[in-house]
């Protein structure tokens, strides 16, 4: 996987992840609090996480077969 391909697929992944965080975080908040509070913290450190797992992942499966 070059370098290139990887920038890539973790930016979209990272954007994806994020905004679901956000709205699931929001929405979680409404819900179970009546405040409509988004976790910032928690969105952005998903983001980075799935963004650099997925793409790691998918490498791993592609070499595989």
């Amino acid at each position: 996987m070059s370098v290139k391909n990887f920038a890539v697929n973790f930016f979209l992944i990272f954007c994806i992840t994020f905004v679901i965080s956000i709205l699931v975080s929001y929405l979680y908040s409404l819900i179970a609090h009546g405040s409509g509070y988004v976790d910032w913290s928690l969105s952005f450190r998903n983001g980075i996480i799935f963004g650099i797992l997925f793409p790691l992942i998918t490498n791993l499966n592609r070499s595989k077969k």
